[in-house]
């Protein structure tokens, strides 16, 4: 019984949460405060202020320590997987939906409008975090390691990953 008030406790603000993780937060404060009693409203700010001192998405991690703390780690599992149920429930649908009319003209004319819109959203995401890199960096460093990475990857065919890496190091060791 307990794995499945975990289960319905983060699949349900998945569910009506609109907008990803920030939205789901009071939505899980609701059940987990509110509703189940697991913790209060102080360790609840808590384990949101650890979730958001951590990378990647806020309502995994929530859910992943929290389903923890209540159930072990099957417990963790049952609510991480519970937070991202419903997008994938909902991608694999859309994409049987997407798969069975592949070959319908509509379906390869909004396939050829996406393309554009998300090479204009990547290249304003670069954008920032170069603008981003050039205030906290500097511009002599944030241009050496622009051009340090292309020769890297154009010239050398180094992969991207080890770029990364090795980008990521550099700015440990020197700018952290």
């Amino acid at each position: 019984m307990m794995y499945w008030d975990i289960f319905l406790a983060f699949f349900i603000p998945s569910i009506i949460g609109y907008g990803g993780g920030p939205a789901f937060i009071p939505l899980i404060e609701n059940e987990v405060v509110g509703r189940y009693g697991w913790m209060s409203v102080s360790e609840f700010s808590r384990v949101l202020a650890l979730g958001n001192a951590l990378p990647g998405p806020i309502a995994t991690k929530m859910a992943g320590f929290i389903g923890y703390e209540q159930g072990g780690v099957l417990g963790s599992f049952v609510a991480v997987f519970a937070t991202v149920a419903p997008s994938l429930i909902l991608m694999l649908a859309l994409l049987g939906l997407l798969y069975r009319y592949k070959d319908s003209p509509r379906v390869k004319r909004m396939t050829l409008l996406i393309r554009p819109t998300i090479a204009v959203l990547l290249g304003l995401m670069a954008y920032r975090f170069f603008a981003e890199s050039w205030g906290e960096a500097g511009a002599l460093q944030t241009l050496a390691l622009g051009a340090l990475a292309w020769v890297l990857m154009e010239r050398l065919r180094v992969h991207p990953a080890w770029v990364i890496l090795g980008s990521l190091a550099y700015g440990g060791v020197f700018l952290g």
